[in-house]
């Protein structure tokens, strides 16, 4: 695994893990919608990019027009 890759999983690991720690300790409810689901999907997404290499953010930014040079992204 590259650093790119690992620093993606440990940013999923971070935000999952503040997202369930909360929920649990009873700061948030996860039990119903809200916003909060999507940064826990934010943080899924890191974490699957970390061993997949699939970024559906940079796929979207590339549709858009905007390119770069050393993506660690497919």
């Amino acid at each position: 695994m590259k650093l790119f890759s690992a620093v993606g999983v440990f940013a999923g690991i971070v935000i999952m893990g503040s997202l369930t720690a909360a929920h649990m300790m009873g700061q948030i409810n996860l039990m119903e919608m809200s916003w909060l689901w999507l940064t826990f999907f934010v943080g899924a997404n890191l974490f699957q990019m970390g061993f997949t290499g699939f970024c559906p953010a940079t796929k979207m930014l590339y549709a858009v027009g905007i390119k770069d040079q050393q993506s660690g992204c497919k």
